[in-house]
């Protein structure tokens, strides 16, 4: 025991009133201390909770896998991954999140609505290595600064690009892709995103690895940048392959009578492109209830331009695909079946179509697949006679 707490008397010593204004200060300041941290604390947590809750929705992309690799060096022609003058984000974009919500941003900006030179944005979805490159490296020769280029390849393709070729630095973060499945539409998201956050890209195209183009660049950049309209195949299938695809669990927001198909190769405009990545209604509803054998790709964008974009739209794709055959999977075009014939064949297919506010009989499909790998060697002979790109 401290004798210093006792007098002589060993009865408690009493404290001086200074003593006990200073210790009550004291702990009247330690109270007030904690009492301004724990508040402070808590609001940080309740604005962070804000913050999550704001972009948890524009993180529907994120899948529960592993990161992919870093994507490849960016090339010295590459589009930069950041809105210009748009504050100051890092220069590496390493989450869909964050990727749908600057480029839902770059969509809207007064900066993209007239460009000096208005840019059409090819977007190759792709397993492997873009066998056709030859093809495409001729017809983008010559017409740089009209054109950006974006290749979202398997996340674990480990091919390398020459650095002197145009899809050299394109290529963009990417997830393993399904055929079939939600993660499909993801990539297309994905690609969507990337092209937005270039103010000059006015038209979207996508493309796969097995797609060639049937007119020079100049023919296709003209037919596309003066149409009105978006080319995004819609159709009613009543069959057990469309409507029987339809999930009752998808009304009331999507009912039956809305369920559309289409093709998965669209291009469409700078308007649409932004509307469909940021779309909060109709995709979280394919990512829950499209499985199986609903492949998404075929009805996801099918059913949300009739929805909301009817108006703007032609209801056709500019892509011709062979389904003649029957089976899951189109017609595979070898080195053997690569014919101008053929060729001029494709060409004409879709004719009569629309075209803004009149109907044309000349040219309705701009683009085709399915080609082999064998096939570049024919095509490439083919080329200066029939698709003539330095023209």
């Amino acid at each position: 025991m401290n004798n210093d707490q006792f007098s002589t008397t060993g009865k408690p010593k009493s404290r001086s009133p200074t003593r006990i204004a200073i210790s009550g200060v004291f702990f009247f300041a330690l109270g007030l201390t904690i009492g301004m941290i724990f508040c402070l604390n808590h609001k940080t947590l309740f604005f962070n909770l804000q913050i999550n809750d704001i972009f948890f929705r524009r993180e529907v992309l994120l899948e529960s896998e592993q990161l992919s690799p870093p994507p490849l060096p960016i090339g010295k022609n590459s589009t930069p991954t950041r809105p210009v003058k748009y504050g100051a984000p890092p220069l590496v974009i390493r989450t869909d999140m964050e990727l749908l919500w600057r480029a839902s941003v770059a969509a809207e900006s007064e900066e993209s609505k007239n460009p000096d030179k208005p840019k059409l944005a090819f977007m190759f979805l792709t397993k492997g290595n873009l066998s056709l490159a030859p093809l495409w490296e001729k017809f983008f020769k010559g017409n740089e600064g009209l054109y950006s280029i974006y290749v979202h390849y398997d996340p674990h393709f480990n091919g390398t690009v020459p650095e002197d070729s145009v899809f050299y630095g394109r290529r963009i973060r990417s997830k393993k892709v399904e055929w079939g499945k939600i993660s499909m539409v993801e990539a297309e998201k994905r690609l969507l995103a990337n092209a937005l956050l270039d103010y000059s890209n006015q038209r979207f195209i996508l493309l796969s690895e097995s797609c060639i183009p049937l007119y020079n660049f100049s023919t296709i950049y003209t037919y596309i940048m003066n149409s009105t309209l978006n080319f995004v195949e819609v159709f009613d299938d009543p069959s057990y392959v469309g409507r029987g695809r339809y999930n009752t669990e998808m009304g009331p927001t999507i009912e039956l009578d809305q369920w559309r198909k289409g093709s998965q190769w669209f291009t469409i405009d700078r308007r649409l492109a932004g509307q469909v990545i940021s779309d909060e209604d109709y995709f979280p509803l394919f990512s829950r209830f499209c499985m199986g054998d609903c492949y998404s790709d075929e009805h996801y964008l099918p059913t949300l331009v009739y929805m909301k974009y009817g108006a703007s739209n032609t209801n056709r794709t500019l892509t011709l695909v062979d389904w003649s055959q029957g089976g899951p999977h189109p017609m595979a075009y070898s080195s053997s079946s690569i014919t101008a014939s053929v060729l001029e064949e494709m060409r004409g297919a879709g004719t009569p179509c629309r075209y803004n506010d009149f109907e044309r009989n000349d040219i309705c499909v701009l683009f085709a697949r399915k080609f082999d790998e064998d096939s570049l060697v024919g095509l490439l002979d083919l080329e200066p006679r029939f698709m003539q790109f330095n023209r």
